[in-house]
């Protein structure tokens, strides 16, 4: 029910970081324009956002000319400039990514290739050069990327609410959207808070992208469907077998990374994540089950196209989530030295994945575009590494 309104110029419906960071670059743009961002949890960035593996992001593994190609060079300086400008931990530590086998020789070279046509500064090394930066990884070949990092995105988060809190933003937690109607000029909102107006919307919500165009009586067509990203943490006495981040060559079979090993800005490390299908779109453990994503998500013919294509991929994945030895030797095959009572199972985060019908991946950030309205329907790693770059683009395109 639409209630007396509280009106603005602008109104982001999520408080993750590519939301808060939107907010920043409008105000940015527009020091006076009446601003709010509308939150449907007690806290901000408490999916995605906070719940990803902390890495600031070089840009390797993007198709050159892509949105996520060019964001992520730009955001990783962007990145590191906000964090030291406001006093954030972070550490730009460089990874390896590192070919265990002969076969992997060739994605090695790919995506030495593709980074270079992205404008890294990356190089490569034999297994003498690499054990020289990681003494206990197990390669043939790398490739260093010294402009990777580390950091909490959650403090970045905090750090991008409290700036806008001090720019009369108004920061409503606790504020799901449970209606929006078009007006004449701009657009209505109903929540449990009450009414809001606003001549301008746009609504960055990650793993609710497709519901919310849903709510708008807009066809996203896509879907968004949840995979689970599963940690385990390396017990404290065997962290020093990981100086900083080690990846694997990515399985050219499957659409996600594989399991890598990454220390955090803590100084703890941890192994991970590996990518199940989640029951909840805040699925984060295999008990969380919700009736209807599970029910959207079976019944979404994209979902079962995609299942045909990677079956064995995924079937690898699940049974690795299940079984405890079958993760250790995705592990082992980079740190052989780590063995099962060194690992603890730990926290884990859901992807949102876009899908089409076809069973396609929507793979680039991607925007619908409507009247006054701005929805992001895609927008996964490096979206937080990039996430200041991602805000000023879409401020740039909301114009009343």
């Amino acid at each position: 029910m639409f209630t007396i309104p509280m009106i603005y110029d602008k109104i982001i419906i999520g408080g993750g970081l590519v939301g808060l960071a939107t907010a920043l670059a409008l105000k940015e743009q527009d020091p006076d324009c009446r601003l709010a961002v509308l939150e449907k949890e007690a806290d901000w960035a408490s999916h995605q956002s906070g719940r990803n593996s902390g890495v600031i992001h070089a840009g390797v593994y993007y198709k050159p000319g892509s949105k996520k190609a060019q964001f992520a060079l730009a955001g990783n300086s962007s990145m590191y400039e906000f964090c030291e400008k406001h006093s954030i931990p972070c550490d730009r530590c460089g990874k390896l990514i590192v070919a265990t086998a002969s076969d992997q020789l060739p994605g090695l070279e790919t995506l030495h290739q593709r980074a270079q046509a992205n404008g890294l500064d990356i190089s490569r090394l034999d297994t003498d050069e690499a054990h020289e930066i990681e003494p206990h990884v197990n390669c043939i070949a790398a490739l260093k990327v010294p402009s990777t990092g580390i950091v909490d995105f959650k403090v970045v988060a905090q750090k991008y609410a409290e700036i806008l809190e001090t720019q009369g933003v108004d920061l409503i937690l606790d504020c799901q959207v449970s209606g929006i109607k078009e007006l004449e000029q701009g657009y209505a909102l109903a929540t449990k808070q009450g009414s809001y107006e606003t001549k301008y919307l746009i609504a960055s919500v990650g793993l609710y992208a497709d519901r919310i165009t849903d709510v708008a009586g807009i066809d996203p067509e896509m879907k968004i469907v949840p995979f689970r990203g599963e940690y385990w943490h390396v017990k404290a006495e065997k962290r020093h077998l990981v100086k900083n981040l080690i990846y694997p060559v990515p399985n050219p079979k499957f659409p996600f990374l594989g399991v890598h090993m990454t220390r955090l800005i803590d100084g703890s490390v941890h192994a991970g994540p590996n990518a199940v299908l989640a029951f909840s779109r805040e699925g984060y453990n295999w008990g969380t089950v919700n009736g209807r994503d599970l029910f959207e998500t079976l019944t979404f013919p994209g979902f079962w196209k995609l299942a045909a294509n990677y079956l064995g991929e995924g079937s690898k994945e699940m049974y690795r989530s299940l079984v405890k030895a079958a993760f250790l030797k995705s592990v082992q095959a980079l740190i052989p030295e780590i063995q099962s009572e060194d690992l603890v199972r730990g926290a884990a985060g859901v992807r949102a994945q876009a899908l089409r019908t076809d069973g396609s991946l929507i793979d680039d950030f991607h925007l619908l575009e409507r009247k006054n309205a701005i929805f992001v329907l895609n927008a996964p790693s490096p979206a937080a590494t990039a996430s200041l770059e991602i805000g000023k683009y879409i401020a740039a395109r909301c114009k009343i």
